[in-house]
């Protein structure tokens, strides 16, 4: 992980993630100044999901799509769209909670807690596509749920601005859960990975 936050970016995506992880840094910066101090920590609350895919080393185009939905999320909360632009919630919890799903999959698989790949047979590292479609919308329910969590915790003792019912909740989880069905399917078809998951493959043959 440390090796691949540390390395220079080198394709055009990669810069590109880059500078989209430096917005949501000066972002976090700017809402600490000039807007209130609710707008800063969820603005501030996005930098994990900002730096992991890098620590990762995902590929540039997820790493970019990653970066782009957390910060629209986050930022839209902060200009509060989700009261004004009708559905934009939905659209933003299917997206988000799909990026994330996938994420905490490659970590799961990096700690050795469940195997994404199988190298059994002579050819070569293979996406076990059955083990995503299942683990990655399991994951996004999971997610949908501690975000659900948050968001009442900070209606209850933070800000009752925020908007909490039980419809909006509801809703919001099963777009969240049909962001990891999406999420899942692509990650059984299309690897995620900068490398071809060889320190995985290594896992599995030393099992």
């Amino acid at each position: 992980m440390k090796e691949d936050f540390l390395r220079p970016p080198a394709t055009p995506g990669e810069w590109l993630a880059d500078a989209l992880r430096l917005i949501g840094v000066l972002g976090v910066i700017a809402a600490a100044i000039w807007l209130k101090p609710t707008d800063a920590g969820i603005a501030a609350l996005a930098l994990p999901a900002l730096m992991l895919p890098r620590m990762l080393g995902l590929a540039a185009w997820f790493d970019v799509t990653t970066c782009a939905t957390v910060l629209v999320a986050a930022w839209s909360n902060v200009f509060d769209l989700y009261r004004t632009v009708s559905g934009w919630d939905l659209v933003l919890h299917f997206l988000c909670t799909g990026v994330l799903s996938v994420v905490a999959a490659v970590i799961l698989t990096r700690t050795g807690v469940v195997a994404l790949v199988s190298a059994a047979d002579g050819r070569g590292i293979r996406i076990r596509r059955r083990t995503p479609i299942v683990l990655v919308p399991l994951l996004a329910l999971a997610i949908s749920a501690v975000w659900e969590m948050i968001e009442w915790l900070g209606w209850r003792y933070i800000s009752d601005d925020i908007f909490v019912t039980y419809p909006d909740t509801i809703g919001d989880m099963v777009l969240g859960g049909l962001g990891g069905v999406a999420a899942g399917v692509l990650l059984a078809l299309v690897p995620v990975g900068r490398h071809a998951l060889d320190h995985e493959a290594r896992k599995v043959r030393s099992s």
